[in-house]
């Protein structure tokens, strides 16, 4: 080894020992007579020192070539620092140079490797093997390895086995689009990179693996976004012989487990809520319960008395934003210019205020006196110094709106403390969503979710009305997790197939494989997939993904460091018999 310790290693207990060090100059700090060079490498960082009279001259004259990222080695005593630095690890101590090697030069970086750096989320993601080299990065993967680790560990405990699955498949359609991949030796033939492992995982529950996980590759060709990259990672798991209750169990017990040993919290059990209830309370499938600010519907109070915006909306509804009523007008029209925004698209914003004295204050007061407000007072149970914002519209939409106006007012008042952690399970999605624009149902989660079994009925008559046996784990607000217990049974995967527009000849030939298995004797079984990436980035306290994965994509779905995707020869496209047109 060219090293005996690394630079986070060494304490006061290694006084007068003689060590060497490796790794890349952070600064260096010439006062003349002393020298002092930080050196860092994966561990942490020591303190170098040169000093006229005490080190050998070499030592200083060495130091003083060195510039920042040089990679070097360094020989020397262990002494007490005089000037300690009780915020590093290793602050009590510093290395006497007996001997100083460049191992490489550097040129001088394009940002600063520093905690808080100089440098954009362009340049560092060009020069992303720099950008790992700073500690926020470094802690990241670290997390990273530490929660996959400890993934294993709990499912291995609990008898899962983890299996591999093929990452060159058939495309399949799973509701993104997929990256397709030319077969050489079968000309005109593509593979398709997956997804998830959705059905492979179900199959070795029909070849008897009953409990399985993977930490796997996923791969989805659509937009993206802070939370979204074009690959990504899946905890997969999957289970037979259970039911929901045991889905919800298992998985609970591991989030749990990873709040305490990652961030030493410790949660009761996790609170429940239908698809449903969540809509109407939040209007988000992914509520963020770590605050308050429940929908209340209005339409009582609020409509028939000549306003014409809520006259006519299928719904008024509002939240109670405690306490805000301190809000400029400057800070109401700014509220109003959000939700009036494309993305959120409702169409204006009512306000109130409930003044100390109990009055209520509106930007409707010509439409409601004060005796109407008052009962919006009442439905709301809103006390005095309390800001009520209040949507209207068709009832989808405005639900939706409002969520996003609900989630901004909890940013601005300080409610999503990014080191609460509030847990969420959402259960019975509906099981197919009607597309308006192409006349047909779409599967709200994948095609191989299982109905309600006291819903199968309805699938004939209502297709809309049946609940899934489907949940969803959502931790602040984001959602972490989602599964189902699957169709196993062949007749009511078809029936499933022939709902969302598949011909029996189209459905064997995409799914044949499958529908086949279940003739021989498939268990009863159900999963679940994190978002592992996700996952990492809540226990990180980050709102984006991207420092938790060593080499991302950009919005683009670039790889801006080695420049890809990027065109392929034409000797390579006529050996794969693919012609590109335009």
């Amino acid at each position: 080894m060219l090293r005996t310790h690394t630079c986070g290693q060494l304490r006061a207990e290694h006084i007068g020992s003689t060590v060497t060090l490796c790794g890349w100059v952070q600064r260096t700090r010439d006062k003349g007579a002393v020298l002092w060079v930080d050196l860092r490498d994966r561990y942490g960082l020591t303190q170098l020192v040169a000093e006229a009279g005490v080190e050998a001259p070499e030592m200083q004259e060495t130091a003083r070539t060195l510039g920042r990222e040089f990679v070097v080695r360094a020989t020397g005593r262990v002494a007490e620092r005089h000037s300690k630095n009780p915020n590093l690890p290793t602050g009590d101590i510093e290395v006497r140079l007996t001997a100083l090697e460049v191992l490489n030069q550097a040129q001088t970086p394009p940002f600063l490797i520093e905690e808080e750096t100089d440098g954009g989320d362009d340049l560092r993601m060009k020069y992303r093997y720099l950008d790992l080299r700073r500690a926020p990065v470094r802690r990241a993967l670290e997390l990273r390895h530490r929660t996959a680790q400890l993934t294993r560990n709990y499912l291995s405990d609990l008898g899962f086995l983890e299996v591999e699955t093929p990452v060159l498949i058939k495309s399949t359609p799973e509701g993104a689009r997929d990256f397709v991949v030319p077969s050489r030796m079968n000309p005109g033939e593509f593979y398709a990179l997956p997804q998830s492992p959705q059905t492979f995982k179900q199959l070795l529950m029909v070849a008897g693996f009953d409990k399985y996980f993977q930490i796997v590759k996923c791969f989805r060709d659509e937009d993206l976004r802070a939370d979204r990259q074009p690959e990504f990672t899946q905890i997969d798991c999957e289970m037979s012989f259970i039911e929901q209750e045991d889905i919800l169990t298992t998985f609970e017990g591991l989030t749990r487990h990873l709040l305490r040993e990652m961030k030493g919290v410790e949660l009761a059990a996790f609170p429940r809520m239908t698809y449903a209830d969540a809509m109407r309370r939040y209007g988000s499938d992914k509520p963020d319960i770590r605050f308050g600010m429940e929908f209340v519907e209005l339409n009582d109070v609020a409509k028939g008395h000549g306003f014409p915006v809520f006259d006519a909306a299928e719904l008024v509804v509002g939240i109670r934003a405690e306490g805000a009523a301190t809000y400029t007008r400057k800070q109401l029209d700014a509220l109003t210019d959000y939700v009036k925004r494309p993305q959120i698209g409702a169409t204006g914003l009512v306000y109130a205020r409930v003044e100390a004295d109990g009055a209520v204050k509106s930007s409707v007061d010509k439409f409601f006196d004060a005796g109407k407000l008052a009962a919006w007072k009442t439905a709301f149970a809103a006390q005095p110094g309390d800001l009520l914002l209040v949507l209207a519209g068709a009832a989808d939409r405005t639900r939706k709106a409002l969520n996003e106006l609900r989630l901004l007012m909890g940013e601005q008042l300080g409610l999503r403390d990014r080191n609460t952690f509030a847990p969420l399970w959402v259960l019975d999605f509906p099981l197919l969503e009607f597309n308006e624009e192409e006349g047909r149902y779409f599967a709200m989660h994948h095609p191989f979710t299982s109905p309600k079994p006291e819903d199968i009925g309805l699938l004939d008559t209502d297709p809309g009305a049946v609940r899934a046996n489907a949940y969803d784990l959502v931790l602040n607000g984001v959602e972490v997790g989602g599964g189902s217990i699957r169709i196993f049974d062949r007749a009511v995967q078809s029936r499933m197939f022939s709902l969302l527009g598949f011909s029996e000849e189209e459905a064997q030939a995409q799914f044949g494989f499958l529908l086949d298995a279940f003739t021989y004797g498939a268990p009863p079984h159900g999963g679940i997939a994190f978002g592992f990436d996700r996952l990492c980035s809540l226990l990180g306290g980050a709102d984006s993904i991207r420092d938790f994965i060593a080499f991302p994509k950009n919005n683009a779905g670039r790889d801006v460091m080695i420049d890809s995707p990027s065109v392929i020869s034409a000797a390579q496209l006529t050996e794969l018999s693919i012609a590109v047109r335009g």
